[in-house]
């Protein structure tokens, strides 16, 4: 069976697993999340043993520390995505919750329920969690899924979704709910990006060039996940010992993670203060600081930014920084340059932190905290799909009901149209 076979036939499989699994009650889904849950945590030796060839491989083609970081599982995060999955089992079903009914003149009573999308195909880089936490919030919300992870982390995935899959089915769940796309020829890709078919939306999940490459190229409709060049604004009336502890989370916590800070802009005010104490602090860090002319008049040794760096995703130990003369230079600066991700302001004046609220057109919008919560499980929808940084369907951190879609259903009496 060629590649365009395989993924056919994976996808064939799957449409036909979600006309059953859409009408399957609350208790079998959520018995299976738990079984997946315990399955992952009695297996994790066999998690680890696959998950260290792919390191091992990573390490030979000279992965980055940062995707290295992204790639490896521990005793620790396997726990963690068993208690993303058990959290998720304690979530409301969304499926078949009515959300509005109206009474018509006629008497005909409008409403509106939430359904599944049905089939989800994702496509995702060396992040091996995403494997479980993308499956765990689709099943719950009805739907089947179609994952394609990175050739990276190909072993890691193969266990996890042979571990998975398992257990779902012995839990009840159709046979076909969790699949994986086994290659890594990237023909595989091309495929499932024609499968209107048996695939109802596609959602990306990744880096810059991975996420535009699906939307240019799928025909099947595309949930688009952001890539995150993420702002903080230190303003004059920011508190500046605050401004230095959530300048410091929102870099150097996990730096290869889309809502880590990537430009940091600083007012004029209270940059001959600030900056020559942050700079210090990003270096103790290993943080390679770029900035502006002004950065680099008030700190030694600071690598000139480009223009390049202020629309650049870091991903890692690298910051680029900038003195603004005020609030609107830097709006204007976030709105330029903004992957419409996460911005955040530090400051305590109330009329600003509300302009910046309504001015910033992000996914996410902070006012005196670190960029890294933009996250569905810091926003208490447990574990997420991904960020989405469009605004049709869903935006912001994509949870369980982000996956439903919702159709209408008419109660009538007898009622025929004039």
């Amino acid at each position: 069976m060629n590649i365009k076979e395989n993924v056919t036939q994976k996808a064939k499989q799957a449409k036909k697993a979600a006309k059953e699994l859409a009408n399957l009650g609350s208790a079998y889904k959520n018995q299976a999340l738990l079984q997946m849950a315990d399955a992952l945590e009695n297996k994790q030796d066999m998690i680890l043993a696959a998950n260290k060839k792919d390191m091992q491989r990573g390490r030979e083609n000279g992965l980055s520390d940062s995707l290295l970081d992204r790639l490896l599982l521990t005793e620790e995060r396997i726990a963690s995505m068993a208690q993303g999955l058990r959290e998720v089992a304690q979530f409301d079903d969304p499926i078949g919750e009515m959300i509005e009914i109206k009474q018509r003149p006629n008497g005909l009573k409008v409403g509106k329920i939430k359904v599944p999308l049905g089939v989800i195909g994702i496509i995702y880089e060396a992040r091996p969690n995403v494997t479980v936490d993308a499956a765990g919030l689709c099943l719950k919300a009805g739907n089947t899924v179609l994952l394609r992870g990175g050739s990276n982390a190909i072993n890691s995935n193969q266990a996890l979704v042979e571990i998975i899959s398992n257990a779902a089915c012995q839990a009840g769940l159709p046979e076909g709910s969790i699949q994986l796309v086994e290659t890594t020829d990237r023909e595989a890709v091309q495929v499932m990006f024609k499968l209107n078919d048996y695939l109802d939306v596609l959602i990306p999940r990744g880096g810059a060039g991975l996420i535009q490459a699906v939307v240019n190229n799928s025909t099947v409709p595309v949930i688009e996940t952001g890539v995150g060049n993420c702002h903080t604004y230190i303003d004059v009336a920011a508190d500046l010992e605050m401004a230095e502890q959530i300048v410091i989370n929102a870099k150097t916590q996990r730096t290869g993670v889309c809502n880590s800070m990537e430009t940091l802009l600083v007012h004029q005010e209270v940059a001959e203060d600030f900056l020559p104490t942050i700079v210090e602090e990003l270096r103790e860090r290993d943080t390679l600081v770029k900035g502006c002319q002004q950065v680099q008049d008030l700190v030694a040794d600071v690598e000139p930014a480009t223009e390049e760096d202020w629309a650049t995703e870091f991903l890692d130990y690298t910051l680029a920084i900038k003195v603004v003369t005020d609030f609107e230079e830097a709006v204007t600066h976030i709105d330029k340059y903004s992957t419409n991700h996460s911005e955040a302001i530090i400051t305590e004046n109330y009329t600003k932190a509300h302009q910046f609220l309504d001015m910033v057109d992000s996914a996410a919008v902070y006012v005196n905290a670190s960029t890294r919560f933009t996250d569905g499980g810091q926003f208490g929808l447990g574990a997420e799909i991904g960020i989405s940084t469009q605004k049709l369907h869903a935006r912001g951190p994509m949870g369980v009901n982000q996956l439903t879609t919702t159709k209408f259903v008419i109660f009538g009496e007898g009622q025929i149209r004039d």
